[in-house]
């Protein structure tokens, strides 16, 4: 099954996974062992939505999984083990504003999942309302973790402190609403558009989700 599930990756995708094989390989090789470990570990959590997606029965689009990878090695490959946190000041503004349109995005799919697709089943401020406050969360507890991480094991994971965490939870509130205004035009236009296209992908992959869709 796990293969299987890999064959049907593009190509793009397909290489950064490799990518990261190779890396986790060399390193091993070189007695690197926690680049080794930061490489498998990453290429493992880039696998984990296709696994669970297929799990559920659920298509993922392939540009969305590409993205979930490129953020992770940006994320925990290059800003963890190279440092880039450090070396490039936008490096965490930049992750944690692509990170909150994600799961605004996400979130917005789930409210209208649980509409079945019915874009009038509620009012649209309250769909809105109800991804914005998800994506938050999700960028809340993040920051929580940091805090944890920090106080518990001796990291550094919040790098100035309170300007760090306000800083973040700024970027993931307005990432959040940029999400949740993509979500607000797709529920408010009649014809497909660049703007709405993720929604649009996801839905037409996953119809049976979205019986009542119109």
């Amino acid at each position: 099954m796990l293969f299987s599930q890999i064959r049907q990756q593009g190509r793009v995708v397909l290489g950064l996974w490799a990518l990261l094989v190779l890396t986790g390989l060399g390193a091993a090789y070189e007695g690197r062992w926690s680049l080794s470990f930061v490489a498998v570990a990453t290429l493992g959590l880039a696998m984990a939505p296709v696994i669970l997606a297929k799990r559920y029965d659920i298509t993922l689009p392939l540009p969305f999984v590409a993205a979930i990878t490129l953020f992770l090695i940006a994320s925990i490959f290059m800003g963890e083990a190279f440092d880039f946190y450090e070396r490039v000041w936008w490096w965490d503004i930049a992750l944690h504003g692509s990170s909150a349109i994600g799961f605004g995005l996400i979130g917005f799919v789930f409210v209208l999942m649980m509409f079945e697709g019915d874009r009038f089943a509620a009012p649209q401020w309250a769909m809105c309302l109800l991804a914005f406050g998800i994506a938050v969360t999700v960028g809340t507890t993040w920051e929580i973790f940091e805090f944890a991480m920090d106080n518990w094991f001796g990291l550094n994971m919040q790098k100035s402190g309170l300007d760090d965490t306000m800083g973040d939870l700024i970027v993931d509130v307005l990432g959040a609403a940029f999400a949740v205004w993509l979500g607000y035009v797709y529920l408010r236009a009649k014809d497909r558009s660049f703007w709405t296209w993720p929604i649009d992908r996801f839905v037409a992959l996953n119809k049976r989700l979205f019986r009542k869709h119109r």
